[in-house]
């Protein structure tokens, strides 16, 4: 399988801070293309060798944005434990209706296809979300998340409103309250 050409815009382009716009239905067949284009790059970046051999770094989700596109949709597809296969989302026009109260963290901290820089400290996020959105052919849909998929809603979504990761990183004390939060 071949690496979709995609450009992934690093965070000094200042298209990541712009808020994307919602799509409307039904989806044209260049965002279709996009979206299987995306979610292919994603697997591949995280087969260890393929990864190496086209000199990508591992993801698991892209926001349209980062390819600078201010449309209000990401995907991700997450690799399941039996190594083999995928958990795919498509996701468009998400609204997070409700969110745990538990706040998690990445211990080895989040990383982001759009930083290419090691970052210091934990980024709260909620351990679980709701999150209402619509699907690729424009039904309205919802989803309850946790864990390390939560906190990749939780990124995406941020991505669509031109937040990073790093926005949430006191400088001056990158593991501020870690003690108020669990580890993942």
């Amino acid at each position: 399988m071949e690496v979709p050409k995609i450009k992934i815009f690093d965070e000094k382009d200042k298209i990541l801070r712009v808020k994307s716009k919602k799509v409307s239905f039904p989806i044209d067949k260049d965002t279709k293309d996009l979206i299987n284009k995306a979610i292919t790059y994603l697997k591949l970046s995280q087969d260890e060798k393929i990864a190496e051999e086209c000199n990508l770094r591992a993801g698991m989700g892209l926001a349209f944005i980062q390819m600078g596109i201010p449309k209000r949709i990401f995907v991700i597809a997450n690799k399941n434990e039996d190594e083999k296969t995928f958990e795919e989302h498509i996701v468009i026009n998400p609204e997070i209706i409700s969110q745990s109260e538990e706040l998690i963290y990445v211990g080895e901290g989040e990383g982001c296809l759009s930083i290419n820089r090691p970052v210091d400290g934990i980024v709260p996020r909620h351990a679980r979300v709701t999150v209402k959105y619509f699907d690729i052919d424009g039904n309205e849909q919802q989803i309850r998340v946790r864990e390390d998929i939560a906190i990749a809603f939780q990124h995406e979504i941020d991505h669509l409103n031109g937040i990073l990761f790093i926005d949430y990183i006191d400088p001056k004390n990158p593991y501020k309250n870690k003690n108020k939060m669990r580890e993942i």
